[in-house]
């Protein structure tokens, strides 16, 4: 194999991150398409194509980012989520596989309605609001985040995407949602306990801690918007949490004690509770 070539490059990246990443092959071919500005079936029809010095420069400098553990979203600035490609910044969490299950949920239970008002709390890249704008371009969806550099980014991508419909604004949670009722809230809230060991392994290492960690074992933000959500919630509205796969039963609890009806929790792909929603009855 030439030492010049796609293929000889994509071996060498593998090798390199086969020690730190599951999917170093897949990792090592992203990064040099995002190298060579390709896709990444480039790559793989043009194996015998010979780099210049200057991308192999340039690739070998984004490998050393990946082995030093930083997220290959991060590297390249941007994820795909729910089959739509996300700026991302060290400003959000990355969109994860998983959260695809809370705009799935959220569909399946209201996507009949043409016409409902939805709000997504701590939006960071704007997945979740987007995707569901994505599906239901009629639907009425805020989305709010503390960060003001989340809430810039999530601007960014509704224009990207052509789905500026969605009211993307800079908010404490609720504090400046005013009057309005919703129909349907979301959340991917922060949810782990501020001791909790994975924070200091993988990706997390690397996303903003505001956006992982949350008082009381990782439940206090949940808590928080569940009794608030109460006064912005129509009738019949729903209310709908990502959450730690261990948390399932403790997030029932909370909304069952504060009066919403029928909690029950989703898994994800892997087979753990991961989404948790009840809906009010007045």
């Amino acid at each position: 194999m030439e030492n010049n070539t796609i293929a000889y490059w994509v071996a060498q990246g593998q090798e390199q991150l086969v020690s730190c990443s599951d999917s170093a092959k897949l990792d090592a071919q992203i990064l040099l398409a995002f190298v060579l500005e390709k896709e990444r079936i480039y790559l793989l029809t043009w194996p015998e194509n010979e780099l210049t010095k200057h991308s192999i420069q340039l690739y070998l400098a984004l490998l050393q980012r990946r082995v030093s553990g930083e997220p290959i979203a991060y590297i390249i600035g941007v994820k795909e989520f729910w089959s739509l490609p996300f700026r991302v910044s060290p400003a959000t969490l990355i969109p994860r596989p998983d959260t695809e299950v809370l705009v799935e949920s959220v569909l399946e239970h209201f996507g009949e309605l043409d016409r409902i008002h939805c709000l997504d709390l701590g939006t960071g890249t704007g997945a979740i609001a987007l995707a569901l704008a994505s599906e239901k371009p009629n639907w009425k969806i805020d989305a709010v985040d503390f960060n003001i550099d989340a809430v810039k980014l999530a601007q960014q991508n509704a224009q990207d995407l052509e789905l500026t419909q969605v009211n993307i604004f800079h908010s404490n949670w609720f504090s400046a949602i005013n009057e309005k009722k919703f129909d349907v809230i979301v959340s991917n809230p922060p949810y782990i306990d501020a001791l909790d060991e994975h924070l200091n392994q993988g990706d997390v290492r690397f996303e903003p801690e505001s956006a992982l960690v949350a008082d009381e074992h990782g439940l206090g933000d949940i808590k928080h918007i569940a009794q608030q959500a109460l006064n912005f919630l129509n009738a019949s509205g729903a209310l709908f949490f990502e959450h730690g796969f261990e948390q399932g039963e403790a997030v029932r609890n909370i909304l069952t004690a504060l009066g919403y009806d029928n909690a029950k929790t989703v898994r994800d792909f892997n087979g753990h509770e991961r989404i948790t929603w009840g809906t009010i009855g007045r």
